[in-house]
């Protein structure tokens, strides 16, 4: 369920762990702060109206883009392109954080197309 947090910002508790908006002012991409649990992992999923780019600041995760596996860790980036099939997911023992700063022409959580899903979302 979407709240907000003491500053008014988005902020959404998920299977795999949390997330905070923390800018979404401009109309040409959207700023979040993603937290992943360990052993957790997003879905595998991909956009048709965003780019996105992932910071890690802490902890170690494994990064899948179109099939290919990567481990990631705390100071290393990801870009992913528009229509790249990408999951991140946490094999490490402590919290996954990263930056992930979307661009594109539309945010929305409508825009996820999911290929796979741990906890049986479309």
């Amino acid at each position: 369920m979407t709240t907000k947090d003491a500053m008014g910002r988005e902020f959404d508790e998920r299977p795999w762990g949390t997330y905070l908006v923390l800018d979404d002012e401009a109309s040409d991409h959207k700023v979040k702060r993603i937290v992943v649990f360990p052993g957790k992992r997003l879905s595998y999923q991909r956009h048709a109206k965003r780019a996105e780019h992932w910071f890690v600041v802490a902890g170690t995760a494994k990064v899948t883009l179109d099939g290919v596996d990567r481990t990631v860790t705390a100071g290393e980036a990801i870009d992913i392109s528009i229509g790249t099939a990408h999951r991140i997911e946490n094999i490490g023992t402590d919290n996954v954080v990263f930056v992930e700063v979307q661009h594109g022409t539309y945010f929305g959580e409508d825009d996820i197309v999911r290929l796979e899903d741990d906890y049986g979302r479309n």
